[in-house]
């Protein structure tokens, strides 16, 4: 029978907030945390970004200065994915400040599959959604879009509203506008397509 570590033995159903705590004393809540909150992390960096090498740099660097960041998060401030998120928002921000196009795009002919058991269709209209989603995003006002892209993370409303430092009814209204813009951005894409259907 294989061994089971702290974490799976006593710590699976602690809360975050327990687990920080405990983060920099004991490895294994350290690395529940990670596990935890890895994946959701990369997505809103890669969503961000929109390429998948700066989201994992992003992504490291994020949980980087959460380790380093440790000792400052206080649970009465707020939940420690908000926390998080505020860390991986400044640092999605540091890198669009500090990030220059390094290859050129024929370089780009060169990349592997990444899914090589997906069917070619499929990894294209998966790219293609992806690409409309970041193309509308691209064209919501900054904080329109920092809210909807948060809420596509998985946050709460008070989480954004931390993470943001707003108030959680100011969140709710850029919300509320945000979804508003969208409609009407995905409303004006369908007739400029029916107008030129023959």
């Amino acid at each position: 029978m294989a061994a089971v570590s702290t974490w799976e033995a006593e710590g699976s159903d602690e809360d975050d907030e327990a687990l920080a705590a405990r983060a920099s004393l004991d490895p294994d809540a350290l690395a529940a945390l990670y596990r935890r909150h890895v994946d959701a992390v990369h997505r809103f960096c890669e969503r961000r970004l929109g390429n998948r090498q700066a989201a994992e740099d992003a992504t490291s660097a994020v949980f980087m200065k959460a380790i380093r960041g440790l000792p400052t998060f206080h649970p009465g401030l707020g939940t420690f994915r908000a926390w998080l998120f505020g860390i991986a928002h400044r640092t999605v921000i540091d890198a669009y400040r500090t990030s220059r196009p390094s290859a050129p795009i024929e370089a780009a002919g060169g990349v592997a599959d990444p899914s090589p058991a997906a069917s070619p269709e499929a990894v294209a209209l998966r790219a293609e959604s992806a690409r409309e989603v970041r193309a509308l995003l691209q064209r919501l006002p900054d904080a329109q879009r920092a809210v909807v892209e948060l809420r596509l993370a998985g946050l709460s409303g008070p989480e954004i509203a931390g993470v943001l430092g707003k108030s959680a009814g100011s969140v709710k209204l850029v919300q509320f506008r945000a979804y508003g813009r969208l409609r009407a951005l995905l409303a004006a894409g369908d007739d400029s397509e029916d107008s030129h259907a023959p």
